[in-house]
This record gives structure tokens, sequence and C-alpha cells, in this order.
């Protein structure tokens, strides 16, 4: 063949690529590969694989030990604690709520619960209506600050202690916005470890769809980190990516699988998703399709690991596992923090390790809730 005349194919060869790519990312709300992307070309990732299996066996361990403070002040009497919620339809927040209230009965403390309904101006209103109520602290509960920026710079002119439940990307304090603290799981191991999953459950060789909420930096960014640790196999391909915001998952999600399903076919044996909720609203198109609840596609929750996530795992049912925040600890941490705040001591520090729960190793289980943090709060607090 001349060389100009191959030049010029390969050239075509090139554009039309691009082309079918670009076509295939405009489709619907998804983004990644499509369904035209290559299949993978090489034995997996043996090396890749190993570490995974590791990290996995680690994050299953049932009883880890209390790692968590066991010094800090007294309980400070008669303080009041209002909890803004994003939404208590997100299962993470309102299981974070219920530990809080459990915290503060121990504590003899008054908490109140406003749920911001999940729009920006449920969460401003709630904000607002907490701030009326002079409280001693306000949770900023599973919502980004910057929602709220006015009633934040209100509540720090007023000296109000601000403790976030992933409220921010990152644990521990925060200057901008300003929290005194901010409870989560580190986002990057939270997501490395479902994608370790993945990997692990798949043996290196899987097609998977990742859902998330865009809207919430937090989701955003975790949603990110999970598609780069799928990444760091090469047997494993990023079919789509499915941006359904948490308030929407009931009305969008099931029609959202079943154009996946639609698209993918048996290439789709894997989900990972922001948090479980997206697959109690999958749960009825993937049966209605034909799948069975303990096959393919396998799904893993990145959080929160709510009651309903592991009846899903316990029965098989369109859920394999989650990555559960150890949702009544944390609302534990949440009144540690607020009362270290109120006698003028600095943050605890403390970040919870990953876990993963399935149906060999919850023990029939609701909910993952870690051993020894009751009896350590009670007696830092003198109770």
């Amino acid at each position: 063949m001349h060389p100009n005349l191959q030049t010029a194919l390969g050239l075509t060869v090139a554009v039309a690529v691009v082309a079918a790519a670009l076509v295939g990312c405009e489709r619907g709300t998804s983004t990644g590969g499509g369904s035209s992307a290559p299949g993978p070309t090489t034995a997996g990732c043996p090396a890749v694989l190993a570490g995974a299996q590791a990290a996995v066996q680690r994050a299953m361990k049932t009883n880890p030990a209390w790692h968590g403070p066991t010094r800090g002040p007294r309980a400070v009497p008669g303080k009041s604690i209002v909890y803004v919620a994003q939404t208590m339809t997100n299962p993470g927040v309102a299981g974070a709520a219920k530990g809080v209230r459990e915290a503060a009965r121990a504590l003899g403390w008054n908490v109140r619960v406003i749920d911001g309904q999940g729009t920006p101006a449920g969460i401003q209103a709630a904000f607002s209506q907490a701030l009326a109520l002079q409280p001693s602290g306000i949770v900023i509960g599973g919502f980004d600050p910057e929602l709220t920026s006015q009633q934040v710079a209100k509540a720090n002119a007023r000296h109000i202690p601000l403790i976030g439940w992933h409220a921010v990307d990152s644990p521990g304090p925060s200057k901008d916005p300003e929290l005194f603290s901010n409870i989560t799981t580190r986002v990057r191991n939270v997501a490395k470890i479902s994608a370790d999953w993945v990997i692990t459950h798949a043996h290196g060789h899987a097609g998977v769809v990742v859902f998330t909420d865009a809207s919430i930096p937090f989701a955003r960014n975790k949603s990110e980190l999970i598609k780069k640790g799928l990444a760091t196999c090469d047997g494993v391909r990023l079919l789509a990516e499915e941006n359904i915001p948490i308030p929407d998952t009931s009305s969008r999600t099931p029609q959202q699988v079943s154009s996946l399903l639609s698209r993918f076919r048996d290439r789709w044996t894997y989900s990972v998703a922001i948090n479980d909720v997206y697959f109690a609203d999958a749960a009825p198109a993937l049966r209605a399709a034909g799948k069975k609840g303990a096959g393919a596609p396998f799904n893993i929750g990145a959080g929160d690991g709510d009651p309903s996530a592991f009846q899903r795992i316990n029965s098989r049912q369109f859920q394999a596992a989650t990555v559960p925040e150890p949702l009544s600890q944390q609302g534990w941490q949440i009144l540690d923090e607020f009362n270290r705040a109120f006698s003028g001591e600095p943050p605890s520090g403390y970040v919870a390790p990953v876990h993963i729960s399935t149906a060999a190793n919850s023990g029939g289980a609701t909910t993952w809730d870690p051993p020894g943090y009751r009896a350590a709060y009670l007696n830092i607090w003198g109770k």
C-alpha cells in the first residue's frame, strides 16, 4: 500500500474511533466507556489482585480492638444540640442522628433533629431554624456547608461550635468552612476498599457501573476515587457512571438500571454506589429483568451500611457487600467532640477504620456496630 494512502486510512480510522467514543459518552446521564469500549486485553492484574485480597481480608474482621480515645473531659451538663439533616431519607444521615440521640441520653443533653428535605432551600431553612433555637452546638448532617454559608457565618460569629458528619471531604477540624471537627471515615480508604472488593471478588475481571450524587462534593469525590481504584486493574472496565441525586433515587434509579441492562447486558457484572440506597431502588428493576438476587451484577455500597442494605446482603437479594460507616459510633463521637469543644479542649482526632460487611461475616446483623466505643466514651464522660 502507498505510504500516503496508508497514513490517510489511519487518520480516518482514528477520527472514527474518537467520534464513537464521544457518542458513547453522551448517552443519557452516564459517563464512561459506553458499549463501544474494547474488552480487556490482559490476563487481569495479578499484583494488584494480591494487594486487594490482603486489604479485603483485613477489612472483614468483625471484632477489632477499640483504637479510639480513652481520655478526655468529663461531661459538661445541660447542653442542647441541633442536628440539621440533609435529608432523613438518607439512611446514613438518619443512622448518625440516631447515634447522636443515644449518646445525648447518656450525657443528659437535649437533641433536636431538623430535616432539610434534601433541597438547598429546605436545608437553608432548617439551619436558620436551628440558629433561632440558640443551641449549644449544631451538627451539619451530610450536606455541603457552602449551601448554608450565611448561616455558618452566623454560627461562627455567635461562637456556636459546628461539627459535621460527612460535611467535607476530610475528617477532623476544618478552617474553611469553620468546623470544630468533621466526622467520617477517610473517603479515600472507603473508595479504595470498595474497588479492592470488586477486584478481589471478580478475580481481576469485571464490567462496572458506578452510581453517585454529583451534587454532594463528598459523594462526587468518593466516586472519583472509586474509579481511580478500579482503574488500577487492567481487567476491570468502567462501563458507566450514573449521576442520580440521592433524593431522586426512587424515581430515577429503576429506569436507569433498565437502560443499563439494555445497553450492557451480561457485560455489567459489578456495581459500586456511594450510598446503599441506590440498590434498594435498583432491586425491582433487576428482578423484573430476570436477574438472580445472588448473581451478577454483584453490588457493593461504599457507604453507609443502613439496615436495609444489611437485609439485602443477608438475604442475598441484589447486594453482596457494603462498606458501612459505624453510624452509631460516629453519633457518639459527635457528642464527645462537642463535649471537648465546650471544655476548651481540641478534637480527639479519631477516625474509624474501614470495614466490609457481607453475608459471610455480618452474623445476621443489620448494622455495623463495632465493640468498645460505648464503654470508652462513658468512662471518659464519667457516666
